[in-house]
């Protein structure tokens, strides 16, 4: 093997090792769901997801149709999104300044470090979605999100623990630098045999 075809390779590895160090972006499609009380209220819908111990929400972006049935507003649908104790998190109404009852499209995208509101799940690693009403009607249903995607930007938290076994990235970059290594001993030997021999 040349040492260009083994420098390819190498960076090829490196390139696969890294990319398996950050997790993908969350999607949630929220075709159905539906927002009936205040934060909290049982009748609420509330998803959980596992997106790893300790991760940081970074953003969120969104592409919704919403339904508000009278006399809810759409600027009344909400969505909490949050570490499983529902504390820490965001809250977010896509139909902010829509004081009215009706359907219709938003979307948008934000950083949340750029507000100061990046957050960090819990040692269980639950996003916690919970689709709710700003005011109750006391009514059932006061909405519903038709279709639409909700994308979570997560960055993962590498926490080490004593005599854990490496991820296998881990071992593929450790490997490819100790073959890096051995490589290029051989050929410094075999630089001086011939230099020597000359």
């Amino acid at each position: 093997m040349s040492l260009a075809s083994f420098n390819k390779l190498l960076v090829s590895l490196s390139l696969f090792a890294c990319s398996s160090v950050f997790a993908a972006p969350l999607v949630v499609n929220v075709a159905g769901v539906t927002s009936q009380g205040e934060i909290g209220d049982p009748g609420n819908t509330v998803l959980n997801f596992n997106v790893g111990a300790n991760s940081v929400i970074t953003s969120v972006a969104y592409s919704l149709n919403l339904t508000a049935f009278s006399p809810s507003w759409l600027s009344e649908i909400g969505l909490a999104f949050t570490a499983s104790d529902g504390i820490d998190g965001v809250v977010f109404n896509p139909g902010f300044g829509d004081d009215g009852p009706g359907t219709a499209t938003y979307a948008g995208s934000a950083t949340l470090a750029d507000f100061g509101l990046e957050f960090a799940v819990g040692a269980d690693g639950i996003l916690r979605l919970e689709f709710y009403e700003d005011f109750d009607d006391f009514a059932g249903v006061d909405g519903i999100w038709n279709f639409g995607t909700l994308t979570f930007g997560v960055e993962p938290v590498d926490v080490e623990v004593p005599g854990e076994v490496p991820e296998p990235a881990t071992g593929l970059l450790l490997g490819a630098g100790l073959g890096m290594m051995g490589y290029a001993n051989r050929r410094r030997q075999a630089a001086r045999k011939a230099a020597s021999a000359a």
